[in-house]
């Protein structure tokens, strides 16, 4: 049968004079004609913004429209981004209209490696990152020991201290470390535990100890080192493992608390944590290992609206319980995308500065000794395969190159119908020195690198030690090496080890400048915008995030933070000096510095 187009005219012209779809075809051609701004933006033209920030520097991280003036917020997602025309449509009375008076915006940091509780718990003990000498330290306890506050039997807990970035070397040392002795003279009555800054190590004191049932018969646990004296009486330092006997007898102390108490205290630390992350311009945090009991507790919060910081967390608890329960601890977006558990964390070594990072070759300031593999292989095997079967990431810390190593064939040996991993996004966590052989291996594999700008200038002065000058250009801290082979990298600050703030991060990634001026090998700076990158889009990735965050364009969460200056455009000395003016998280203003600017919007 033959149908000529003219049977249907008269339908078509009804149809056209429907309002409804003269409506639809408005829209449909202002979204044809109208250049510089996005379709999805357009289609919802008629809706007005709760928000829009105009006149601004806006830097989406986005390849097809990296820059922009304006851009509206709706229903806490990014309604169009564009020029200051561009958006005017979207403005009604009711839109809260932000002058940026040429501020940058951009995507909402992403903390890609830290610790939260351990950020807030940070705030709640004494804070050693500041002294300079061990007697310093011995004299803060001490008068953390004497005040009226603390009674005797009460703990005293400290973290943050670094032997390697003291002034002054103490008078007596083992393997680089001061002893316990002054330290028990100065607090006979209360247990300490002072944790170093990576905490891969801790100082006791001799009732620590005591409670712990460690003398100069204890033997070293696998995974662990009690550094001793000649004689075989501790020194007091405890690396990794050795560690947990103090850290249990700590544990049974504050098990008499109440449940009250217990709670009252990890609520403390979480809004302690969340209002750090926002004065930083932090919107996403990466959570690097809490347990299934803090799990619980992020989930309450996340039902009471009281997570204002977007919480990723990698799940770290007994292997058993693990196995057990990850499936039912499994959740993303939960909570209007403020809570996503959907990995395990793992450890391959320790640290570089405890020396218990696992190298291929010994370490050139101890030679008798390549660091510690903290979990057998065989217990990393069975995590692999717990990931693998329900779906979870696995994220291994690994900081030697011999645990990188280890780390890529476990990934690489747990895949055996898929030589390339990237579907799974598995990552290492910190690889901050890496063989050279290993290197193009992430890109190969599809494994991310989870890593942390701000320890290569925090560590940089006492790497070569460890390392030796070749060995230390070769691999540590490879930021182009990986980037050029095709790795993604994911940045973050492993706070509380290092500070949170995302300046400091970037100021160390674009400069590797160390504190006496030198810079660190700086072939292997990032450029701007790939540091920008590496702690938006690329650490959303490293989350499967991307398509919810990390830049910004219409249809995602409206995650967004202002900062003083351009730091993509001013000098290099002006970078730690910025500071973030507006966090924005979800449409809302959860953080404003106080300032003349403000007072004027």
């Amino acid at each position: 049968m033959k149908v000529h187009v003219c049977q249907f005219l008269p339908d078509f012209l009804a149809f056209a004079r429907c309002p409804l779809w003269r409506g639809i075809l408005g829209v449909v051609m202002v979204m044809v004609m109208t250049p510089g701004i996005s379709l999805t933006a357009q289609a919802a033209r008629m809706a007005s913004a709760d928000m829009v920030l105009r006149n601004g520097v806006i830097v989406t991280v986005e390849d097809k429209q990296p820059r922009a003036e304006a851009l509206a917020i709706r229903d806490g997602l990014i309604q169009a981004v564009g020029s200051n025309e561009d958006i005017e449509r979207f403005i009604s009375k009711k839109t809260e209209v932000i002058n940026l008076e040429g501020k940058l915006a951009i995507p909402g940091f992403i903390e890609g490696h830290a610790h939260f509780m351990g950020l807030g718990y940070s705030r709640l003990v004494l804070d050693l990152r500041m002294e300079r000498s061990w007697n310093e330290i011995v004299e803060k306890v001490a008068r953390e020991a004497s005040s009226p506050n603390t009674e005797p039997g009460q703990w005293i807990v400290g973290r943050g201290w670094h032997q390697e970035k003291w002034d002054r070397i103490p008078d007596i040392t083992v393997e680089g470390y001061p002893v316990h002795d002054d330290l028990s003279k100065a607090t006979p009555h209360n247990p300490v535990i002072l944790t170093h800054a990576s905490g891969h190590a801790i100082m006791a004191n001799a009732l620590a100890m005591k409670l712990a049932g460690i003398d100069k018969h204890t033997k070293d646990p696998a995974g662990g080192d009690i550094v001793t004296k000649k004689d075989g009486r501790p020194t007091g330092i405890l690396l990794d493992d050795a560690a947990d006997p103090v850290n249990q007898a700590y544990e049974n102390y504050r098990a008499a608390r109440s449940a009250d108490e217990v709670e009252k205290e990890d609520r403390k630390a979480a809004r302690l944590a969340a209002e750090e992350c926002l004065r930083y311009g932090i919107t996403s945090f990466q959570d690097a290992g809490s347990s299934l009991a803090q799990i619980d507790l992020f989930r309450q919060l996340a039902d009471e609206g009281h997570l204002p910081v977007r919480l990723w967390v990698m799940m770290i608890d007994d292997l058993e319980l693990l196995r057990e329960k990850a499936v039912d601890y499994k959740l993303i977006g939960y909570g209007n995308n403020q809570l996503t558990v959907r990995a395990i964390k793992a450890y391959m070594d320790g640290a570089l500065g405890s020396r218990s990072a696992w190298l291929l070759e010994p370490y050139t300031d101890l030679p008798e000794s390549v660091g510690l593999n903290t979990t057998p292989i065989e217990e990393l095997q069975q995590l692999a395969k717990l990931a693998l079967d329900n779906g979870l990431q696995i994220c291994t810390h690994a900081i030697g190159d011999r645990a990188n190593r280890e780390v890529l064939d476990l990934y690489q040996q747990s895949v055996k119908n898929n030589s390339n991993l990237t579907v799974l996004r598995w990552r290492i966590e910190h690889a901050q020195h890496i063989d050279p052989a290993d290197l193009p291996r992430f890109a190969q594999l599809g494994v991310i690198a989870s890593m942390q700008a701000i320890h290569c200038t925090s560590d940089g002065p006492w790497v070569p030690k460890r390392l030796g000058p070749k060995r230390a250009g070769e691999g540590a801290y490879v930021w182009q090496k990986l980037l050029q082979s095709g790795a993604r990298i994911s940045n973050g600050t492993d706070a509380p080890v290092e500070s949170v703030n995302p300046i400091a991060n970037f100021h160390a990634a674009v400069t590797r400048k160390l504190p006496d001026g030198s810079v660190f090998y700086p072939d292997q700076r990032m450029t701007r915008q790939q540091a920008l990158k590496s702690m938006t889009l690329d650490a959303a990735y490293a989350a499967f995030e991307e398509d919810i965050k990390g830049s910004l364009a219409p249809g995602k969460l409206a995650d967004i933070t202002v900062l003083s200056k351009n730091i993509l455009q001013v000098s290099e000395e002006e970078i730690p000096k910025t500071e973030t003016v507006l966090t924005i998280v979800g449409g809302k203003i959860l953080y404003k510095k106080q300032s003349e600017y403000l007072k004027n919007n």
